[in-house]
């Protein structure tokens, strides 16, 4: 081993807790990427994300609940979203100090380097039961769609029950007029697609007028075969029609929402 190996395992070991150091360690001096298939529960983060004993973050796959904390600046402030600290207390009660197992689909990590996975307990799906009592939403990030039908049909009956993030929603969806208003949250936003512009890796949906700062769905081209697998060409299919959509609501160049699966979208009329 180099000079240069010593020194860094050196401070992997007097820097790092024991478990973590393992890790990062079988990761530099294999050459392969480590995997682990269990682990115990440290932290819960929030809804959707926990860190493991051995120094792993995880991020759920397949959901997204409600955020505890609002960035400004360079700091983050508690500013919990509606529901967000029930998403994260019923996680809590599901994992924490827990012995999870750890399933994994095509993607294995996120840019943020944590762990993407499927997690259960003995026999509990935590992803799954996260979106049955209505505190998640369904959160599809193709080539991650393993168990997304399991998904979609638990979040139809949160919804038909009106249970938790549902409540918010059971006396209609956000109109998209005002999606502007709503930017960072979970939400299902309601409209009609007044044109449709085909781009070189998006396909924007466009929403009201349709003019700059209006309420627009994004398809991007690398996640269009999940459309077309269901007979939905979106360049065609969604024009003119009145829509249900759900996700999170970001701002660029306006409100908008990612689908990355047709599952996302819903057509009223």
């Amino acid at each position: 081993m180099n000079y240069q190996n010593k020194l860094l395992r050196r401070l992997i070991y007097r820097s790092m807790p024991f478990g973590a150091a393992i890790f990062l360690a079988l990761n530099l001096f294999s050459g392969k990427m480590f995997l682990p298939k269990e682990g115990y529960v440290a932290e819960v983060v929030d809804g959707d994300t926990i860190k493991l004993k051995s120094g792993e973050s995880v991020r759920y796959i397949g959901i997204d609940t409600p955020e505890t904390r609002k960035k400004e600046g360079e700091k983050w402030i508690y500013q919990p979203q509606p529901f967000a600290e029930e998403a994260k207390q019923l996680n809590r009660k599901l994992v924490e100090n827990k012995k999870v197992r750890l399933e994994y689909d095509v993607e294995k990590k996120d840019k943020y380097r944590r762990l993407l996975c499927y997690v259960f307990v003995e026999d509990i799906f935590v992803n799954a039961k996260l979106i049955e009592e209505g505190l998640a939403f369904l959160y599809t990030y193709p080539p991650n769609i393993k168990y997304v039908d399991k998904l979609v049909e638990l979040q139809k009956n949160a919804r038909l029950e009106e249970k938790g993030i549902w409540k918010t929603y059971a006396r209609g969806a956000i109109p998209d007029k005002e999606a502007k208003n709503h930017i960072g949250e979970l939400a299902e936003v309601e409209g009609r697609v007044s044109k449709i512009k085909d781009r070189d890796k998006t396909i924007c949906l466009y929403f009201g007028q349709g003019g700059q700062g209006s309420f627009k769905v994004i398809i991007f081209r690398n996640d269009l075969k999940y459309f077309l697998d269901k007979k939905i060409n979106p360049k065609e299919y969604y024009l003119g029609k009145k829509l249900k959509v759900y996700g999170k609501i970001k701002d660029y160049h306006g409100p908008e929402i990612i689908a990355g699966h047709p599952t996302q979208i819903e057509v009223i009329e």
